[in-house]
């Protein structure tokens, strides 16, 4: 389903996937800043990894024959530090080379005591990780260099060299023995030259890959330490999840008592009163019915408000499209729509998208300042990505208990995620990540 309103804001686009490094048509790959970005990284790794190399076949060694006396021991921990620091290096060229992030996978210390800080270093897997990756930098940069420097050389050499021959020349030789010595032999050259050139491309950008597929198995995080840590996120999740339930239970629990409870409790002293007074005093007796008249019906309409907080009957009945285009066409501000849904998501993340969507609403009503805003709704894969942006002074920021953390914590119920970009000055941008299976 695709909803969408008129007036997109100038140089706003709608959500967007990124596409991973991997396979792409020949135009995609040359045109790719990803394969330009490569290629000094692997000329030039042969000799970050000949440095590495020497440091630690040299600093090692030396530090464990000093370790007979006490001077080697402290030696051999700054050359684990000093290895360590190689790999955060590494991990920050990868990233500007061939755009894969590699977080530091290191395991935290023991706090300030240098004893226990050396054996948590000792014991951390990511140590040896790293040690093996700087160890094989340099023949894997070699083999690299050697690949990537024949192939752009055989392309350059088709493609330039035959020119002179052309321009009234000698006679060239090719390929290591293979004479050129006609214009039409020489022009031959150039289609082969343009073959190199999109095999040296492809060949570019396949090392890089492989090169970013070591690096990570090497210098990213272990598969246990990825299983503990998502283990602590689901744990943190849930815990956010029932916090996040009891206070709306609280919530509910309240409105219930200050609203349509009193309400509903002056409704039965009006009926008590205008019964005792209908046979003596009637007219006295029908102001009274009017008045529980009156608040019988503003106790249904706090109790339908009540209920639509809870969960709106537009979306279960008509589905996130339909339900956001009534938000933003109740809005005070201009609201700009747009919903990309090919198929229904599971009926939790419709709700949290519509709350997030609505609560961001309220927030540009009440506080920004804004003029309008932009709703975009897009399904990607297995997740929903919802973006709101608005022209507001910006500033915000999730608080504890506030209503941003409290989009945090509805989002964190089925692992999702929900980022406020707001710099002062604005603009406003809060975007929810939520994934359809968990």
């Amino acid at each position: 389903m695709t909803v969408e309103t008129a007036g997109t804001h100038a140089g706003r686009t709608p959500l967007r996937r990124r596409v991973p490094l991997g396979p792409y048509g020949p135009l995609g790959v040359i045109v790719d800043p990803v394969t330009w970005r490569a290629l000094p990284y692997l000329l030039v790794s042969p000799l970050y990894g000949l440095a590495c190399f020497v440091f630690l076949v040299t600093a090692i060694p030396v530090s464990l024959v000093l370790t007979v006396v006490w001077v080697g021991l402290p030696l051999l921990a700054l050359t684990v530090l000093a290895w360590r620091a190689a790999a955060m290096v590494e991990r920050r060229l990868l990233r500007l080379a061939f755009a894969v992030r590699i977080p530091d996978p290191y395991r935290s210390t023991g706090g300030r005591n240098l004893l226990l800080r050396c054996k948590d270093m000792a014991g951390d897997p990511a140590t040896w990780k790293d040690l093996v990756y700087l160890s094989l930098l340099l023949p894997i940069g070699l083999a690299e260099l050697t690949v990537v420097v024949v192939l752009w050389v055989m392309a350059f050499g088709l493609t330039v060299v035959p020119l002179p021959l052309v321009l009234g020349g000698n006679t060239l030789t090719v390929l290591g023995g293979v004479p050129i010595a006609t214009v039409p032999e020489a022009l031959l050259c150039l289609p082969a030259g343009i073959a190199f050139f999109f095999v040296a491309v492809y060949a570019t950008r396949g090392t890089a890959w492989l090169h970013g597929a070591l690096a990570t198995a090497l210098l990213g995080v272990g598969r246990n330490d990825r299983l503990a840590a998502r283990a602590a996120h689901l744990r943190a999740s849930r815990a956010r999840g029932v916090d996040a339930a009891e206070a709306e239970r609280r919530r509910i629990e309240r409105d219930l008592h200050d609203g349509a409870q009193q309400r509903l409790l002056s409704v039965a002293m009006d009926l008590g009163r205008a019964q005792a007074k209908l046979d003596s005093d009637p007219e006295s007796a029908r102001e009274l019915l009017a008045q529980a008249h009156t608040g019988t019906k503003a106790a249904i309409a706090e109790l339908r408000d009540l209920a639509r907080g809870i969960h709106p009957a537009i979306l279960t009945d008509r589905g996130l499209g339909a339900a956001l285009s009534s938000l933003a066409s109740r809005a005070p501000v201009r609201v700009d729509l747009s919903v990309e849904i090919s198929h229904r998501p599971p009926p939790a993340v419709e709700s949290i998208a519509y709350f997030v969507v609505a609560e961001s609403l309220t927030n540009m009503a009440k506080h920004s300042g804004a003029t309008e805003g932009s709703v975009r709704v897009g399904r990607h894969g297995q997740r929903v990505i919802v973006e709101i942006v608005d022209n507001g002074v910006g500033a915000a920021v999730p608080r504890p208990g506030g209503g941003l953390a409290g989009l945090a914590d509805r989002a964190a119920t089925i692992d999702g995620t929900l980022s406020v970009d707001s710099p002062p000055g604005g603009p406003t941008t809060v975007r929810a990540e939520l994934p359809c299976e968990w």
